[in-house]
């Protein structure tokens, strides 16, 4: 970008955010009145905005509703947990008559061990598995039940990824990570990472892997770089583990079914709590019956929350009734459509924008071409998304402040097309306005 792009786009965004803070006098006051209590007003760092977040009063299907009166369509989508948007009546009804039974029972109920069935049965990977209360959780669990197993401590992970909020590897890690020993290898780069493999070898417990490289930009896994660590791990002797905290809701198997990978171990979480906390992880069977309480050796997993019977109860009513496998194939087939319908809508109007990820997990990127690898990404694609959010939500659009976008199941084919052309119209403007 040159400096004078640089100019345009700094003077846009802050046109953009004054436009904006002028029109939502009561979030503004909400965001100042929570500053006393909170950092920044504050509790979870990536909902945060300049100048300020709206603030939501309430959600219905696939609409959010703000305090200042604003609508909005949501495409911000929980980061992906929103899944079922907000009042699926089905899940709305399951939750009901969870609460009626009453609330932390301290037992197994039967909901639990359903959902279990449900799980291990629609993905590969899993037969056997145990429930947490988020998706970092069940990558933590993930991790160490590797290392116990093979008696190893060293974990590869790779460049730009992201396992929950103390397993975050994008620009180096984070001070916030987990002390683990950690070695770092380029995504979809089978020849550095066959070679950071071979450096580790003796020393590595598992390799930890999003199938799509989300928080960096949804770039989805080359199929035979997957390929390749599934053979690489098992040579080795290590663990292969699939991140699909995510990427579960692409496809009835996630993305371990859609690209024919098995892993050793999965982690899940977001939408499979129908938008309560969870999170589970899973994998063969010898290797999770360490947890079985019966054993001598058994290790101990706690967690007071672990089946909380609104979250069991939730996601069972979820899988079973209304995210089935046919359910799950026939959104994955719809929201490609979508991404590649709009991909051809950039390219005909010679916009160098392009959406990347797979179905209903999105990301914009500046270029004529989606990036396979971190190092494609223009540096300016951070900033592009900054402009396209705050345009968006002045025409009643909400997609992730870093600039994600998740589709969810209340969408059918009128409100994906809506979506559809406000992305264009924004991106292609915003793109034009900065080039010039």
């Amino acid at each position: 970008m040159s400096t004078t792009e640089k100019v345009r786009a700094t003077e846009r965004l802050a046109e953009l955010r004054e436009a904006y803070a002028r029109k939502r006098p009561k979030a503004r006051a909400c965001h100042e009145r929570a500053q006393q209590w909170m950092p920044g007003g504050n509790t979870r760092s990536v909902l945060h905005f300049d100048p300020f977040p709206f603030v939501v009063a309430s959600g219905r299907a696939d609409t959010l509703t703000d305090i200042d009166g604003f609508d909005y369509i949501d495409c911000a989508g929980e980061f992906s947990a929103g899944l079922y948007g907000h009042s699926d009546p089905v899940i709305m009804s399951a939750m009901r008559e969870a609460l009626d039974r009453g609330l932390v029972l301290c037992g197994p109920t039967t909901a639990e061990s359903e959902l279990a069935a449900l799980l291990c049965q629609r993905f590969p990977s899993v037969e056997r598995i145990r429930f947490c209360n988020s998706g970092t959780e069940a990558n933590l669990f993930s991790l160490l039940t590797a290392i116990i197993a093979t008696g190893r401590k060293r974990i590869l992970v790779f460049d730009g990824g992201y396992h929950g909020g103390v397993l975050t590897f994008a620009g180096g890690g984070s001070p916030m990570n987990v002390p683990f020993e950690f070695v770092v290898a380029p995504y979809n780069d089978i020849e550095a990472t066959c070679a950071c493999i071979a450096a580790n070898a003796a020393d590595l417990a598992a390799i930890l892997i999003e199938p799509l490289l989300g928080a960096a930009g949804n770039i989805p896994g080359d199929a035979r770089f997957l390929q390749t660590l599934r053979a690489e791990a098992t040579r080795v002797g290590a663990m292969l583990i699939f991140d699909e905290v995510k990427t579960s809701r692409l496809g009835r198997a996630g993305l371990q079914g859609h690209y024919g990978v098995v892993p050793d171990m999965t982690s899940l979480g977001k939408y499979l709590g129908a938008g309560l906390s969870f999170g589970a992880f899973g994998g063969r069977k010898e290797l999770m019956q360490r947890y079985d309480p019966r054993r001598a050796d058994a290790l101990k997993h706690a967690g007071t929350f672990n089946n909380n019977v609104m979250s069991m109860s939730g996601g069972l009513a979820g899988l079973r009734s209304v995210f089935t496998p046919e359910a799950a194939d026939a959104f994955l087939q719809r929201t490609e459509a979508f991404r590649i319908s709009l991909n051809e809508r950039f390219a005909a109007a010679g916009a160098g924008v392009r959406l990347s990820g797979i179905g209903s997990i999105l990301s914009l990127h500046l270029g004529e071409h989606v990036p396979t690898r971190i190092s494609e990404i223009d540096p300016a694609t951070s900033g592009f998304r900054l402009l396209v959010h705050m345009a968006c939500l002045e025409r009643g659009l909400a997609l992730t402040p870093r600039g994600d976008i998740f589709l969810s199941l209340p969408m059918g084919e009128a409100r994906l097309a809506a979506i559809a052309d406000v992305l264009f119209d924004v991106a292609l403007s915003e793109w034009r306005g900065v080039a010039g």
